[in-house]
């Protein structure tokens, strides 16, 4: 119990492994803002085939059907927000940590919901019926768009049937105009559970609870794969279905699962970061063992822990150069929320026919403009706000403002626009 870090982390061969990730994972002298910016622009990439051309997405035959890139970058994106968002929930108290994570999700997230509902909509609803005439005035317009998705669940898919106006007439091929958004109400419900736990000291003197927790998700994943190795995960509900919860709203018991196991082995990963190595021979393994369960199967039980650590263990050992990338402005967050929308419009609006190369690439391009304005224009300014009310004078503690990186990172998981079939109307389905 008394151990210290330094004597716990001495226990670790020099000739193996270069520390442990108490040691080398502090700060941001780290690559998690490339990483979280590699995994966003790969849900832009993956999305392109399917919307642009109702194709499957990049890595669905390769794995069988368990993934593909834009799903995997999702699972990729909640190991990263347990890690920080644990450490978030660590270091501050309970209303600063909720007011840190509303600051985050929310003001870029209300600007995005306005942009798509009063400015690419009736652009496309224009393209498709030469007016604006039926566009307004009804109960699922852009005023609708925002009050239904404005608190994070999306509860509304499309505005005023522009994409389901433009599937019928075979210029799209997914009815919602911005379906990506959909995991971010998952993310609020891990940020959620952090909450408890750090309300009720899990998260400073138990975590073996958090421990049992992935623990027992692991067991349900587990349990789910034993009948079929290359199960497609939580994105088809088999034995658990989807539920109007009160308060809560409409639930995938099975996206929580598997989503909330991957949040919560980056929870594991940072409480018990002093006693984790950064081994390169382990960092290759875990890329062997991902890319193996990948192909032939148990992705989800044996590939998903790999990928944690190959994700830990790239940040880490990345050359310095990449640690720059997104330390100051992180554009990953934008990246996810408007990535969607942007390939929804430019496929209306016909630029898919020139091929996926140009429309990729017209893509990427408008998706990081947006991005980038979205940062320093909205994001970056609320997060000015993170410290309003902080005390400024008293214990140390109290005075000095949090800098853990966890208070500037995206929270995708984002995002990805396939969602599960759920036989519910408003959550959108995907070919």
């Amino acid at each position: 119990m008394g151990t210290s870090v330094d004597d716990r982390t001495s226990r670790w061969p020099g000739r193996w492994s270069h520390g442990t990730v108490a040691e080398l994972l502090t700060g941001r002298n780290n690559s998690l803002g490339f990483i979280r910016l590699v995994l966003a622009t790969a849900v832009v990439v993956s999305h392109a085939r399917v919307l642009g051309f109702g194709k499957p997405e990049f890595g669905h035959a390769f794995t069988q059907g368990q993934v593909d890139l834009g799903k995997w970058s999702v699972y990729g994106f909640f190991i990263l927000s347990g890690i920080l968002v644990t450490r978030s929930g660590v270091r501050l108290g309970l209303g600063r940590f909720l007011w840190h994570r509303a600051l985050r999700l929310l003001p870029g997230l209300w600007v995005c919901l306005f942009l798509t509902g009063f400015a690419a909509a009736p652009v496309l609803y224009w393209k498709l019926h030469g007016s604006l005439d039926g566009f307004w005035g009804h109960g699922w317009g852009p005023v609708e768009y925002l009050r239904a998705n404005g608190a994070i669940q999306l509860n509304q898919n499309d505005v005023s049937n522009v994409m389901a106006d433009a599937m019928a007439k075979g210029l799209a091929h997914d009815r919602s105009i911005d379906g990506a958004l959909w995991s971010l109400y998952y993310e609020v419900l891990c940020y959620a559970g952090v909450a408890l736990l750090a309300l009720t000291g899990i998260l400073a003197r138990a975590r073996r609870a958090v421990l049992l927790i992935a623990a027992l998700l692991g067991w349900l994943v587990i349990r789910q794969a034993v009948g079929d190795r290359f199960w497609t995960g939580s994105f088809e509900a088999t034995y658990f279905h989807p539920v109007d919860l009160p308060v809560l709203g409409f639930t995938n018991p099975v996206l929580v699962i598997y989503l909330g196991f991957a949040f919560a082995l980056g929870a594991v990963v940072e409480l018990y970061r002093e006693r984790i190595p950064v081994s390169d021979v382990l960092g290759f393994a875990s890329l062997l063992v991902l890319l193996l369960s990948a192909r032939f199967g148990f992705l989800f039980v044996v590939g998903l822990p790999a990928f944690a650590y190959f994700l830990v263990w790239l940040a880490i050992r990345l050359p310095a150069p990449f640690r720059r990338v997104g330390a100051r402005n992180d554009y990953s967050y934008g990246i996810y929320i408007y990535g969607f929308v942007v390939e929804q419009a430019l496929v209306v609006l016909g630029f898919a026919r020139w091929g996926l190369a140009p429309y990729l690439a017209l893509s990427l391009a408008v998706t990081v403009l947006l991005a980038m304005l979205s940062w320093h224009c909205v994001e970056k300014p609320a997060m000015r706000l993170k410290d309003l009310g902080a005390p400024r004078r008293g214990s140390r503690a109290a005075g000095r403002p949090d800098r853990s990186p966890a208070d500037h990172s995206p929270t995708p998981p984002a995002p990805e626009g396939a969602h599960p079939d759920t036989g519910r109307d408003r959550i959108p389905a995907r070919p």
